[in-house]
């Protein structure tokens, strides 16, 4: 099992840095096969869209110059005097990738710590979204802290949610081995919930540990209306454990419910309750994550 003795370290299998996060833009144009991504386009953000979009924002009288094709008939009429609609560009998705950088994420026997996998496949979770037009915010559970980033567009917004999920991650490392209480994850989707824009959709990556009273409730209900995607990470060792009986001791509040279950039939299970969710095995390199989220049913 790999420590977590001291923070700063700029190991790729302990730390999440801004620059390793927004790297992983690269594995969505190749899939891992030397193919573009079907949805994405060489160029990298899709261009601007034709035409002037479907949202209307305004109603003003005509001028010289406008589009005689964006006429409003029903104020014309009843005014007497003609009178144009303006519109403006249809927006993509509003997504927040949230962390769950609780104590229990903080540890791993392959090639990275859970919580590393976490925010690498959020990561990823959000340059798909901005490359549909959306925009990307964070928010990061770490050391009983929460950590919000507002959603943006384009690259300012993926810089400034990759950065805080760093910076929560750093703080979760610090605190490393303390003995504080932390809220559990349905607490965690209220706050995000409570701070995300009006229509916003979530983005979970968790283990699942000490889920919370209200968890599958909440999270079911979010997901049955198309507001949540939960990915579930899991270490090498949950995966495919060594036989034999292992000793453990465990805080109730760090217990997860139903492990070792096969992790196919918790999928099933968190879909029957309405939650999709989609596996992270630690061990995946950015190809092999770029290839399970298209597999899943993603934001694209």
């Amino acid at each position: 099992m790999q420590a977590v003795d001291r923070p700063g370290t700029d190991d790729p299998a302990l730390d999440v840095t801004p620059g390793r996060l927004l790297a992983l833009r690269r594995h969505l144009r190749t899939g891992g096969g030397g193919h573009w991504h079907p949805d994405l386009r060489p160029a990298g953000f899709p261009g601007r869209r034709r035409g002037a979009g479907l949202e209307t924002i305004d109603v003003r009288p005509f001028v010289e110059g406008d589009d005689v094709r964006h006429l409003d008939r029903n104020v014309t009429a009843r005014t007497g005097t003609p009178h144009v609609r303006s519109f403006r560009e249809e927006r993509g998705a509003t997504v927040i990738l949230v962390a769950d950088f609780r104590a229990p994420m903080l540890w791993g026997t392959r090639r990275a710590l859970r919580s590393v996998a976490a925010a690498e496949a959020l990561a990823l979770g959000g340059w798909r979204a901005l490359e549909a037009d959306g925009r990307v915010g964070s928010l990061a559970l770490a050391a009983s802290k929460m950590r919000y980033v507002p959603p943006r567009g384009r690259l300012a917004g993926m810089a400034a949610a990759a950065g805080g999920l760093a910076e929560a991650h750093a703080a979760a490392i610090a605190a490393a081995g303390a003995a504080a209480a932390e809220p559990t994850l349905d607490t965690l989707l209220e706050t995000a919930l409570g701070l995300a824009p009006r229509g916003a959709s979530l983005v979970l990556a968790t283990a699942l540990d000490d889920p919370g009273a209200e968890f599958e409730a909440l999270a079911g209900s979010l997901g049955r209306a198309g507001q949540l995607k939960l990915l579930l990470v899991q270490d090498a060792f949950e995966l495919a454990p060594p036989p034999g009986a292992y000793a453990f001791a465990a805080e109730a509040r760090s217990r997860r419910v139903g492990w070792p279950e096969p992790v196919s039939e918790r999928i099933e299970a968190l879909a029957r309750v309405g939650i999709p969710a989609m596996q992270v095995d630690v061990r995946a390199d950015g190809d092999a994550l770029a290839r399970a989220w298209d597999l899943f049913d993603g934001w694209s």
